[in-house]
């Protein structure tokens, strides 16, 4: 078979764009496809990789997006970029990892005005884990506030790197695009390996479920060729298909004959069950195969656990199919199924951060339209048991009986803080309130790296919501597992009419206990809604009430009709509701909406 049309290795750049959240990839982006010719001044809008509703709303990247631009540089060869924008946020760490780990190179990205943050750092150092070459770009340089000079010094001080010829540009206004494009083509590698005659050895990046294609498949070719008709095996499950289109992105989508060693695009292969593509699955030739599957990708590491159930008990199936169409696009997102008494069948899902788990679930309801309740998100903890095993607790519901329990373990995170001098005592008195135990305390130009110990649990909750209060927007936070730690902790119960809500329950440190049951009670008060007879909502550890509320009853006025006589008339009536009031009580239901839950659980320091 003759061999395609492809690039040689010499003139092909793989390269992702990493920064802070709001340093400017995305904007960053636009320029190289507009300067490149990707799409024309007609078709271009702001921010034209964010391609969701979400990301488009929030302003955020959630998906790391693949593009393939022709540059000819001024030693007049055209080359190829593929290049990669990722997201910015800690909680799409994973995104950004899988990204770098398909490419040999990264721009990265710093505001001139804000300088070096915790994401910045985060992923350089996973750039430099994977061997990249970095190009730094001082972005933003159009802004009033801005001053490169300062920033440079900020990164040869902060990460080491150096930047003596780092780029000034603006991705806003076009300035220095033109000199970035030549420092990709000088300083950027081609792709270390890749044999054209070898068997077809391809690394799988991405995918996601289109409604007429089935899954299609994001790859980087590694040596051989992908090509239409081609029979393809996925080397982890075995599953042999046809591959019935490949393509690229500009971003647009556009059809090739083939891809070629160091090439990035896609495939289709008519493939409808989702579990056959699994993210850093390595794709190989059926009649001829590679000798060995490549290493893939390291699995991700759910930090946060929340239990999602349809309101309608009747959408559970399209619940589990819409999570593996979301699992497909998103490998970091895991979930197993699980019953609760309260709420009936549903899935325990597991997340990278609170921010993952509210993209997913508003993804859930919008995309696939599904109407669901979330419980309380929760961590994993390790318990010791009097008989000397140890159990992974997923969800407080299930802890066993106190005197079986030895002790429990939560986990702990290593946080790095940074934030400007003036809003420094407020977060080390917010880290304090959160039993976090300081490590190290730096200063970097103007601002203060703050480096803490913290218990997982207590910054699942709102930690990064009062962080950006109380440094106004500033502050910078990323962090990573750092073992688990014995400690005082209990599970604290929700009862409502002397029912338990199992979708409430939670693992508590002890001293924090009251004020957190106490708080929920109260909550809980304003916002289930009244009905005829009188609801208890209580808190309690084992059987032990430590708060509780009252929701009064609503009440018929049944003395209305009484009009004079005797006061024993009025006092027959009364007596008699109360008794029905009674027994309602007894058998009464207490429904508690949606929109209760989720306010419930977002508990702030008010």
């Amino acid at each position: 078979m003759s061999k395609p049309e492809t690039k040689p290795l010499a003139q092909i750049r793989n390269f992702a764009i990493i920064a802070h959240i709001d340093h400017g990839k995305s904007t960053l982006a636009d320029r190289l496809i507009q300067t490149c010719g990707g799409l024309e001044e007609r078709e271009m809008s702001e921010q034209v990789l964010d391609n969701t509703d979400i990301e488009r709303e929030r302003g955020i990247t959630i998906k790391a997006q693949t593009v393939r631009l022709a540059y000819t540089a001024k030693d007049g060869i055209e080359y190829q970029f593929n290049l990669m924008d990722t997201p910015g946020h800690v909680d799409f760490s994973y995104e950004v990892s899988r990204s770098l780990a398909s490419c040999e190179g990264s721009l990265l990205v710093v505001d001139a005005s804000q300088g070096v943050e915790a994401q910045t750092l985060a992923n350089v150092y996973q750039a430099l884990d994977n061997d990249h070459e970095i190009v730094p770009v001082i972005n933003k340089i159009d802004l009033p506030a801005a001053d490169p000079e300062k920033v440079k010094a900020e990164v040869e001080d902060v990460i080491g790197l150096d930047c003596s010829d780092a780029i000034e540009a603006s991705a806003k206004t076009g300035a220095g695009i033109e000199e970035l494009l030549e420092k990709i083509v000088t300083i950027l590698p081609p792709p270390k390996e890749g044999d054209a005659d070898a068997p077809t050895k391809a690394l799988l990046v991405d995918s996601w479920y289109d409604a007429y294609l089935g899954v299609v498949v994001l790859v980087r070719v590694i040596d051989g060729y992908l090509r239409k008709d081609q029979k393809i095996q996925f080397m982890s499950n075995k599953a042999v298909r046809i591959i019935d289109r490949v393509g690229m992105f500009t971003p647009k989508k556009v059809e090739l004959d083939a891809l070629g060693p160091g090439e990035m695009g896609f495939i289709t292969a008519s493939i409808k069950d989702i579990s056959e593509t699994n993210v850093g699955d390595t794709i190989t030739d059926e009649k001829k195969p590679c000798e060995s599957a490549l290493p893939g990708f390291k699995p991700s590491i759910p930090m946060v656990f929340c239990s999602l159930y349809p309101a309608d008990a009747g959408d559970f199936e399209k619940l589990r199919d819409s999570l593996g169409k979301i699992r497909l696009n998103d490998a970091s997102m895991h979930y197993e199924m699980e019953s609760s008494q309260a709420l009936g069948l549903g899935f325990r899902c597991g997340f990278l951060g609170l921010l993952h788990m509210e993209i997913i679930q508003e993804r859930l309801e919008r995309e696939f339209d599904l109407d669901l309740i979330p419980t309380a998100p929760s961590v994993v903890y390790k318990v010791n048991l009097t008989n000397g095993e140890q159990i992974e607790l997923y969800n407080p519901v299930d802890l066993p009986d106190v005197v079986k329990i030895e002790s429990i373990e939560e986990p702990w995170i290593k946080a790095t803080i940074l934030v400007p001098d003036e809003y420094l005592g407020g977060l080390l008195q917010l880290c304090q309130d959160r039993r976090g135990v300081q490590i190290d305390l730096t200063y970097a130009g103007g601002r203060a790296m703050l480096v803490y110990r913290l218990p997982l649990n207590e910054v699942v909750f709102d930690f990064y919501d009062r962080l950006k209060s109380i440094s106004k927007g500033y502050a910078s936070f990323d962090y990573e597992l750092d073992g688990y730690g014995e400690n005082d902790l209990v599970k604290l119960e929700i009862r409502v009419n002397e029912e338990p809500v199992d979708a409430l329950a939670m693992i508590v440190h002890r001293s924090n206990a009251e004020s957190r049951g106490r708080g929920m009670c109260e909550r809980l008060k304003d916002l289930i809604p009244r009905q005829m007879f009188k609801i208890a909502i209580q808190a309690a550890i084992g059987g032990k009430i430590i708060a509780r509320e009252n929701v009064s009853a609503l009440r018929k006025d049944v003395t209305a009709k009484c009009y004079g006589g005797d006061i024993t008339r009025k006092k027959k009536l009364l007596e008699k509701q109360k008794k029905g009031k009674a027994k309602m009580r007894q058998y009464g239901n207490v429904e508690i909406p949606q929109s209760a839950f989720i306010a419930a659980l977002k508990m702030g320091d008010e």
